[in-house]
């Protein structure tokens, strides 16, 4: 990746500067930056599941690297749409360096994900199988940008199904996750049924993601998470949990109806949450997904260490409290 954004022509210093610190690679002043700032969960389980499934995972480099680039595109743009002051502990884009450039940032990671992509043809790959892949990256920026249109509509929206929401996330936090399994099998492999196993476990491995967030950003251990576990609810979030508990419970909706959020208004929010079995419900969702994707993963049956390593992978998302 790092050569990637080296090799492109005529780029100035302080542009590149904004995108390698989107990437975590240096703070604000050019300057490495050793903590960490990303899980790379996307890139990984690409090469994970072309290994997985027969490929050499040497091969599917430049699509793990697009799709890196383009998952960080759109938290650049999403930091800005939330008005989110920091990501990872640290001010984000727009706040170091203004709405504009922030913009621009942006769209500049979004164009070298698609040059990036564009690095396949220098493989052996058959060139169907390219395009198919190419076909594929495409449809799922597209679902991002559906699914953040529905994420910043609903903030508004007083009444959201429960299936609205899965929605929202099949294409904000799942296309994505799908679409590196997907393109993972692609390269793999010629067998249609094997790669769209791949694809469904992707799709139902993030949902349950985004479903584990959700119980983390209201339940999670603050010294934990890197945030109080108040943050959700002040910012009225209508994440799985609280969507669960405002159709159920009048408290509820009756606090996130207050012009601000206090204190107390949090300790009564979470009593409502717990009056609901909220939790329980979110989990139990969580737990839905998760065996979905561990069921389509079986069919897919992935061989060799990687397949060893996508367990661990699987299990370790499922279980985690950050």
């Amino acid at each position: 990746m790092r050569q990637m954004i080296d090799s492109i022509p005529n780029l100035p210093t302080d542009f590149t500067l904004m995108m390698r610190y989107a990437m975590g690679w240096v703070d604000e002043n050019d300057n490495p930056y050793q903590q960490t700032t990303g899980k790379r969960i996307r890139p990984l389980l690409l090469l994970l599941c072309a290994d997985a499934a027969g490929g050499d995972w040497h091969k599917a480099l430049p699509a793990a690297a697009a799709v890196e680039f383009l998952h960080n595109f759109s938290l650049i743009h999403d930091d800005i749409e939330d008005n989110s002051p920091t990501r990872h502990g640290r001010p984000t884009v727009w706040k170091l360096w203004g709405l504009a450039n922030a913009i621009n940032a942006g769209d500049a990671l979004f164009t070298i994900s698609f040059y990036t992509l564009h690095h396949l043809t220098q493989s052996d790959l058959p060139l169907d199988h390219i395009l198919m892949i190419w076909d594929v990256f495409n449809q799922t920026t597209v679902e991002l940008t559906r699914g953040q249109h529905l994420d910043m509509r609903f903030e508004h929206q007083a009444a959201i199904s429960i299936d609205e929401y899965l929605s929202m996330i099949a294409g904000k936090s799942a296309a994505l996750v799908a679409a590196c399994a997907r393109i993972g099998a692609l390269i793999a492999t010629n067998d249609l049924s094997t790669i769209e196993n791949y694809a469904a476990y992707g799709l139902n491995l993030g949902i349950a993601f985004q479903i584990r967030d959700d119980i983390l950003g209201i339940w999670g251990d603050p010294t934990v998470t890197g945030k109080s576990a108040a943050t959700d609810i002040l910012s009225r979030k209508k994440s799985l949990p609280v969507l669960y508990a405002l159709q159920k419970n009048d408290t509820l909706a009756q606090i996130y109806a207050h012009d601000s959020l206090t204190d107390a208004d949090v300790g009564e929010a979470l009593t409502a949450l717990e009056q609901v079995e909220a939790r329980t419900y979110t989990e139990m969702y969580e737990q839905r997904y998760y065996e979905q994707a561990l069921s389509a993963i079986h069919q897919a049956n992935p061989k060799g260490e990687a397949a060893e390593w996508l367990m661990q992978l699987t299990r370790a998302l499922f279980q985690r409290d950050r």
